[in-house]
């Protein structure tokens, strides 16, 4: 275990124990606001500390993927691909808003650990930090053993033509995936969580699906995915954001807020730029550039100026902005929570 994580634990230990230390003696702790939002969020997010994604179990985001992936094929050829792509991401996503919604108030007629049981695991379900922390390493390390095992791990995680990379743009797509995906993976989930609950924090993820299986400028997306990719724009407008700042703040810089300002915005996404351009800062490097996707290539800005060789230690210094950057966001999740319930 590593000291990094066991500050994790202690920090998750000190969230579970302090809260209900201070109200113990009022009936605030007894309120369903308490046992049905905050224990759940701590549990969930305990479990994807702890194991990640589980490959053997069933998990809603795959069944997302199979439900988008059966729909496209049939809708995405004819006319009016823009007006069925739309129809097809709006009612998915009202679909599992609605669906969450009217099932988590079926379970209120149950015992309420049926309902906490519940959250939990959907938060855990939504929550992707380890699991993508534990495949950068696994690019690194593959990559140590050999350039063509370092392109296939990468290939995992990435959208973009792998075939033809160096060992340098190998680990800048793993430490750009690493960036982007905090604030799709932990911080996004966690503000709509605030927002809109559990069926929010479970809409977002199709929302997200969505725009990772069909939001693509190519020929066979362009028109259909269109709107899929404009919902994902809004959605993560504020938490991308959000994410570079508490990036900045967990790398002790915040002198890097003017840089990821410029930086943000040399990007073909409104949002990837800015959790990206705050790891480029903190790691005084450079990061995008020209990328194939799907055979198409894409020539895109630079996002930095230090083309400087990438090392394992980037990577482990990376993951511990990401680590830090999860914790104060759930911190800052525990204290809506707390203001919520007082208010």
């Amino acid at each position: 275990m590593g000291f990094n994580y066991v500050y994790y634990y202690i920090s998750l230990f000190v969230l579970l124990c302090s809260v209900p230390c201070r109200v113990q003696d009022t009936s605030l702790w007894m309120t369903p606001s308490w046992t049905l939002a905050l224990m759940p969020l701590l549990i969930g997010w305990l479990l994807d500390l702890l194991i990640g994604d589980p490959e053997r179990l069933p998990h809603p985001i795959v069944w997302f993927g199979k439900i988008i992936s059966f729909c496209e094929h049939r809708l995405n050829k004819g006319h009016y691909r823009l007006l069925k792509g739309a129809t097809m991401s709006v009612c998915l996503i009202l679909l599992v808003f609605i669906t969450t919604l009217f099932l988590r108030r079926f379970l209120t007629l149950l015992p309420p650990y049926i309902l906490l049981l519940f959250d939990a695991i959907i938060i855990f379900y939504c929550l992707a930090g380890t699991t993508l922390i534990r495949e950068v390493r696994a690019v690194f390390l593959a990559l140590d053993r050999s350039l063509e095992e370092g392109r296939r791990q990468v290939a995992r995680i990435v959208g973009r033509d792998t075939s033809e990379l160096s060992a340098q743009e190998v680990r800048t797509a793993a430490l750009e995936t690493l960036a982007e995906n905090l604030s799709d993976g932990v911080i996004a989930p966690l503000f709509w969580l605030v927002l809109l609950g559990i069926p929010g924090m479970l809409a977002y993820k199709m929302v997200n699906t969505l725009d990772s299986m069909i939001g693509y400028k190519t020929e066979r997306y362009k028109a259909f995915g269109c709107w899929a990719a404009h919902i994902d724009d809004v959605a993560n407008y504020i938490p991308a954001r959000l994410t570079a700042l508490l990036m900045v703040l967990a790398s002790g810089r915040p002198c890097l807020l003017a840089f990821v300002w410029k930086n943000g915005k040399h990007h073909a996404s409104p949002n990837s730029g800015y959790p990206e351009a705050a790891l480029a800062g903190i790691l005084d490097c450079r990061f995008g550039g020209p990328h194939t996707y799907f055979g198409q290539l894409f020539d895109k800005l630079y996002i930095g100026e230090n083309d400087r060789l990438l090392t394992t230690d980037d990577m482990k210094k990376a993951v511990r902005v990401n680590r830090t950057a999860e914790v104060m966001m759930v911190w800052l999740v525990v204290a809506c929570i707390v203001l919520r319930s007082i208010w």
